[in-house]
């Protein structure tokens, strides 16, 4: 007499691409990187003397964006397509236009990278950085949630 055991598991850690692992730790960079920004800026804000009270409604929205695109990080190794649209739509579309339209317009109006360079201030050299790293986490997540080994996943969790 022959038995056959079967058994199912439930999705590991291992069973996640590296491409995935890597794309949702870096849409935790860019939140991160948001997070961070919008920190300077409201610090700037409050020491120019604008009351807390200004902002407060807008630092509200932005914290659930945060909190939401947290959760869709997390999704997204969970190998849900509907998360990784998301992501890919409203940060790696949107968010990337409102990282570069800014920089892009100042460029277009005849400004100089070198002036900006050398008369810059700290706080605004900081923000700078960030939002370079902030940019490269997005284009990085993007590419690698998209690589073959991650196209294969997501099929594969259909």
């Amino acid at each position: 007499m022959t038995t056959t055991m079967t058994t199912t598991t439930a999705t590991t850690v291992t069973d996640v691409p590296d491409p995935v692992k890597a794309a949702s730790a870096l849409w935790f960079a860019a939140v991160g990187a948001g997070a961070f920004e919008a920190a300077l800026a409201v610090g700037q804000a409050l020491s120019a003397g604008t009351p807390f009270s200004e902002l407060a409604g807008g630092l509200a929205v932005r914290l659930a964006i945060f909190a939401g695109r947290r959760l869709l990080a997390v999704v997204l190794r969970q190998g849900r397509g509907w998360a990784r649209i998301a992501l890919a739509v409203s940060l790696g579309v949107f968010g990337t236009v409102s990282l570069v339209i800014e920089p892009i317009q100042w460029l277009l109006a005849g400004n100089s990278v070198t002036t900006f360079l050398t008369t810059a201030d700290a706080m605004t050299l900081t923000f700078t950085v960030s939002r370079i790293l902030h940019l490269a986490a997005v284009l990085g997540a993007m590419t690698l949630m998209f690589s073959p080994s991650a196209n294969a996943y997501f099929r594969r969790k259909r």
